[in-house]
């Protein structure tokens, strides 16, 4: 069965050259059916599917190659907008692993989990990153990993006083993948010409910081879509990405202004674990 293939910008030398290639996201008919299920499935909540057309979910985790026969890791899914599409869709033939840090709060969406085991299957659940501690993804065991807006999570210390831990959690993750897996990352994009310090507080982050993390850790840069840029995001409020939906740091001041603008203008970045 043909691939399909989903455009991406890969940014070729040091230099500020961009080149436009074709990464192939290895799908076939039948995981897209699959993948268009889970994202259909009634069972998501509907303040969830509202947000699609901003996330766009199937397009993001066929660019990222998920198979429904993969063994996936999930970093800090928060409220599950995600795991409410993955877990379904890895149930029958997958598994799927959330990983939050000890006592954060993500309970939440373990109950959920556990309370509509039948629609979602048996999650397995472990800790990241090790630097807060609890019990880690064992090392070498995971296909895919993905994280959705948490890199500057990591840059900015989250649930750990402000330190810094992104270059410890890009090690830790190359090590739970085996060789071959893939990483992918989406996150709130801080344009190259802005100030890098603005990393630590505004819940942006660059291109060149996040490809830095995960090259240093020993992976391969694979490729970057577009499919959930936005071209009306500013990237300057004082109140950084949360200004925007669906946080609206801002209360009721200037709501219909930055509704208009929508979900942040963010990267979808894809690495791979060399094959040694």
């Amino acid at each position: 069965m043909r691939p399909s293939l989903i455009a991406a910008v890969l940014m070729i030398g040091a230099g500020s050259v961009a080149t436009t290639v074709a990464v192939t996201a290895k799908t076939t008919p039948s995981m897209r059916t699959a993948l268009a299920a889970a994202v259909a499935a009634p069972t998501r909540t509907a303040t969830n599917v509202a947000r699609d057309k901003y996330r766009k979910p199937a397009e993001t985790l066929a660019f990222f190659g998920v198979k429904p026969t993969d063994n996936v890791v999930e970093i800090w899914p928060g409220g599950g907008w995600y795991t409410e599409i993955l877990a379904p869709y890895l149930r029958d033939n997958g598994q799927l692993t959330v990983v939050s840090p000890p006592g954060s709060g993500s309970d939440s969406i373990a109950k959920k989990l556990d309370a509509n085991a039948a629609t979602y299957g048996k999650v397995a659940r472990a800790n990241f990153p090790s630097v807060l501690g609890g019990t880690g993804v064992a090392p070498g065991s995971a296909d895919v990993v993905m994280t959705f807006r948490n890199v500057h999570n990591w840059r900015m210390g989250a649930y750990n006083k402000d330190v810094d831990y992104s270059e410890a959690a890009f090690r830790e993750i190359y090590a739970m993948l085996k060789p071959g897996g893939v990483l992918g990352i989406e996150d709130h994009r801080l344009p190259e010409n802005m100030d890098t310090a603005r990393e630590r507080s505004s819940g942006y982050m660059k291109v060149s910081t996040i490809r830095m993390l995960a090259q240093s850790a020993g992976f391969q840069f694979a490729g970057s879509s577009e499919v959930n840029a936005n071209s009306r995001d500013t990237h300057d409020y004082p109140k950084g990405v949360w200004t925007l939906p669906p946080r609206f740091a801002e209360g009721d001041t200037d709501r219909a202004k930055y509704a208009a603008i929508g979900e942040s203008d963010r990267m979808t970045l894809k690495f791979v674990k060399p094959r040694r």
